[in-house]
């Protein structure tokens, strides 16, 4: 059986005969874990380029915070952080495939332009429907998360007294939610292959429910048929169930995480240090019997 691709823009694709690490390149003053450490473009394309040495086999780029009570950054102050680090990689001869972390097609649109080949939307593409018909056009790789509501009115896991009420099985109302988002981006004329599902660790669902879904993903990913990506990376319920309060110190416990989806057939991760990510995936992974395939 032929290992299932990835397909993006400008000609790449990605063969998931393997884990693939996503670094994250987060150009803000206020994300949940390194906020401000590479705020300006000379920081974030030095902060990439040491994520590809490191084994990152993507690079996500993005101009604004979803960490919960982060509020929205306009596109235009987006493109001001974000447009200049992928020209900058592109320049310096960075071939990494490049994602834009954004819900915005404008900003989007620009990143593509200026060389990046994925939409990384954490809205799947429902703060701005746009996003999918740009998608379509431009041929690019487009990754879709669940969420129950926008970052300005969630919450960390770790602070609800109650978990969220999904009205169904956590697992059950996240697979369905990400079908249909699918079927939407199908419906726009984006291609099976260029698409990818991500369930949303940490948006909007408790300690609990993370768990829940993390030790369910090779079912979801059976159920969506197509690949998942994980973004567990330094998350609150990690650090809660190891009584971390730092999320710069909770690598370990990130890299543990993967190690465990690995064996599920997730091919893909969304972290914040790739080099232990790395390390731990390279000696607990041994490709399965039969590869991944839809």
């Amino acid at each position: 059986m032929t290992p299932l691709r990835w397909s993006l823009a400008n000609g790449r694709t990605l063969t998931l005969d393997r884990p693939h690490l996503m670094g994250i390149v987060n150009v803000t003053p206020d994300s949940f874990s390194d906020g401000g450490h590479h705020a300006t473009t000379e920081a974030a394309v030095a902060h990439a380029l040491q994520l590809v040495a490191d084994g990152a086999d993507i690079l996500d780029v993005g101009g604004e915070s979803t960490r919960p009570g982060a509020q929205a950054v306009a596109p235009d102050e987006q493109i001001d952080r974000v447009i200049p680090v992928i020209e900058q990689l592109r320049a310096r001869g960075c071939t990494t495939p490049i994602s834009i972390d954004t819900t915005s097609a404008t900003v989007a649109r620009q990143a593509i332009d200026a060389g990046a080949d994925i939409i990384n939307d954490v809205s799947a593409a429902t703060d701005d429907p746009e996003i999918l018909p740009l998608a379509a056009s431009t041929n690019c790789g487009l990754i879709l998360m669940h969420r129950l509501r926008p970052p300005a009115k969630d919450a960390y896991s770790h602070d609800y007294k109650t978990a969220p009420d999904y009205h169904a099985d956590i697992v059950d109302a996240v697979t369905n939610a990400l079908i249909q988002r699918k079927h939407a981006a199908l419906a726009a004329g984006i291609a099976e292959s260029a698409l990818v599902l991500d369930p949303g660790l940490g948006f909007g669902k408790s300690i609990a429910q993370n768990f829940r879904l993390m030790a369910s993903a090779g079912a979801m990913q059976a159920a969506v048929k197509r690949p998942l990506l994980i973004g567990a990376s330094r998350k609150s319920f990690l650090g809660a169930i190891t009584d971390e309060p730092d999320p710069a110190r909770r690598d370990p416990q990130s890299a543990a995480a993967a190690a465990i989806l690995a064996q599920s057939c997730v091919r893909l991760f969304r972290v914040h240090n790739v080099a232990i990510h790395a390390k731990a995936l390279s000696a607990s992974w041994r490709a399965p019997e039969s590869p991944m395939e839809y």
